[in-house]
């Protein structure tokens, strides 16, 4: 039994936080996992900036509400969907996620809650579990299935290295160089052929 896993945000979506920096106009809400390997410390960076700024999670869904999947990212996911199992394993939140699954035809999605105040205000957030992406895909693996993941960031390397096949999806020129083994791709038609050729 085959299972594709798929990070969201950089394969699927638009990213988020860039697009609140942008419709916010904070410059440091683009620092992304493609910049910064650890999540956490992202976070807390992240927090501290919109509690500076008296931003919470009405204005970040606001923007989330105007994000349209990448051209081509649900044509990719409706054929990948109808000849294996597939999975989304994002570090986003279900509070970020959800208006995006509507427009993909609600995938499965594994990823993290935010904590909110009555206010509005974003508080803290809580993680599914430690290296999510990794620790699924194993736990995968061990009830019997063979995983192929995809993803463009940091935190995707582990799943990717850790999956029979694994590829890298409009990730960064670095990652790209420093991780010459994995192959990587730009459009949605080469990795549905690589994936197709893995399962």
């Amino acid at each position: 039994m085959n299972i594709v896993c798929l990070d969201m945000e950089g394969v699927l979506v638009p990213e988020i936080w860039i697009a609140f920096s942008e419709a916010s106009g904070i410059p440091e809400l683009r620092r992304t996992t493609r910049d910064e390997p650890d999540y956490n410390k992202l976070m807390n960076f992240r927090l501290g900036i919109l509690k500076e700024h008296k931003l919470g999670l009405k204005e970040i869904q606001a923007t989330i509400a105007k994000i349209d999947p990448l051209p081509g990212a649900k044509e990719f996911l409706d054929e990948l969907r109808s000849i294996t199992q597939v999975l989304i394993l994002s570090d986003t939140f279900e509070q970020f996620a959800m208006p995006l699954m509507k427009k993909l035809g609600y995938p499965t999605i594994f990823c993290n809650s935010l904590e909110v105040a009555p206010d509005g205000e974003i508080t803290g957030f809580r993680m599914r579990c430690e290296k999510s992406k990794l620790t699924t895909v194993k736990a995968l693996q061990s009830i019997g299935y063979e995983t192929i993941a995809s993803g463009d960031s940091f935190n995707d390397l582990g799943m990717i290295q850790a999956s029979k096949a694994g590829f890298l999806f409009k990730s960064t020129e670095k990652i790209k160089a420093d991780y010459p083994d994995i192959p990587a791709f730009e459009e949605f038609g080469d990795l549905l052929d690589a994936i197709k050729k893995a399962l």
